[in-house]
C-alpha cells in the first residue's frame, strides 16, 4: 500500500509539473500559432505574401508560363526546405503526383505555372501535422523555396 501511495504522489508531482505547453492544442489553436509566426516571420523580413483560408501563405517571385499544376499531376519540383529559423532540413529535385505531397504542396503548386519560382510557408496541419516526420517536429512551421520545373497530367 505504502508503494502505491508514493506512485500516486510521485504521478501527481510530474502531473501538476507540466505546463500548458504540453496539452494538445486543438487545429484552430495550432493554426492560429501557425500563421500568427508565419506573419511575423514576413513583417520581420520585410515580405508581402498572399494567403489562403487555410493558413498557407505563398510568395511568387516568377510565374512560370507553362500550365498549373492540378491535384492529378504529375510534377517535377526543385526545393528548399528550412524552418523559420533558417535550419535547412532537406534539399533536393522530386518527380510525383502531386496528390502525394504534403496539403501544402498541393494546395500551393496550383498557383504556379511551370517554369514558375516561390515560397511556400506551410502551417504544421499542412505539412506534417503535430506528430511531425522524421527530422521535422510536430507542429512545425515550414518555409519551401520552389522551383515548377515540370509539370503533366
Amino acid at each position: 500500500m505504502k508503494n502505491v501511495i508514493i506512485f500516486l504522489m510521485v504521478s501527481l508531482l510530474i502531473f501538476a509539473a507540466c505546463g500548458d505547453e504540453d496539452i494538445p492544442k486543438s487545429y484552430e489553436e495550432q493554426l492560429a500559432i501557425d500563421i500568427e509566426k508565419i506573419e511575423n516571420y514576413l513583417l520581420d523580413s520585410n515580405l508581402t505574401a498572399e494567403s489562403t483560408a487555410s493558413g498557407l501563405h505563398y510568395i511568387i517571385e516568377e510565374q512560370g508560363t507553362g500550365s498549373h499544376p492540378s491535384v492529378d499531376s504529375t510534377v517535377e519540383v526543385t526545393y528548399t526546405g528550412t524552418f523559420l529559423d533558417g535550419e535547412l532540413f532537406d534539399e533536393g529535385t522530386i518527380e510525383v503526383e502531386l496528390s502525394a505531397l504534403v496539403l501544402g504542396w498541393q494546395e500551393g503548386l496550383p498557383f504556379f505555372k511551370e517554369g514558375g519560382k516561390g515560397l511556400l510557408f506551410v502551417p504544421s496541419a499542412l505539412g506534417y501535422g503535430i506528430n511531425g516526420y522524421y527530422n521535422i517536429p510536430g507542429s512545425s512551421v515550414l518555409i519551401f523555396d520552389i522551383e515548377l520545373v515540370d509539370v503533366s497530367d
